[in-house]
């Protein structure tokens, strides 16, 4: 049961079974926080904070379990993409122009892995599954804040 539960939740409720399936977990990410941002006001980013670190606990343990299955980093676990794409969303404005420019930043960070994002792909495991998005998602969020400040002086 532990392990079926695994597959379900590292594979984004079956979206990394998708062609694309990456992509697609970070767009429903994206969907899911701009809908859950129009609906919490108060506190919301120690919220979205908690439910971002939360994912990321999650995404280790699974990929942990799912990987005796899937094999090693298995195109069918999504939940980092996910995490990624929270990280990159952290502290946001919540609108359509920041919250595109977040997805399309995240997934070059993600495709491309500039930076010392592949070489987090070499840490054990679980680690090594979700670090590489997880430095994308902070690489993303980094840019945008510098951006958005700029913008706003």
């Amino acid at each position: 049961m532990k392990i079926r539960a695994a597959k379900i939740i590292s594979s984004l409720f079956g979206t990394g079974f998708l062609k694309g399936g990456g992509t697609f977990a970070a767009g429903i990410t994206v969907i899911a926080w701009y809908f859950a941002a129009m609906v919490i006001n108060q506190g919301r980013d120690l919220i979205f904070l908690l439910t971002t670190v939360l994912i990321i606990v999650i995404g280790v343990w699974t990929a942990n379990l799912v990987e005796k299955d899937w094999g090693e980093d298995s195109h069918r676990v999504v939940i980092d993409e996910s995490a990624g794409m929270c990280i990159s969303l952290l502290f946001l404005s919540p609108n359509i122009y920041s919250f595109l420019a977040a997805f399309l930043l995240f997934r070059f960070f993600d495709i491309v892995k500039p930076l010392y994002i592949r070489r987090m792909e070499s840490l054990p495991r679980g680690w090594g599954v979700m670090a590489d998005d997880v430095l994308a998602g902070i690489y993303t969020n980094l840019i945008l804040g510098i951006v958005t400040r700029i913008k706003l002086h």
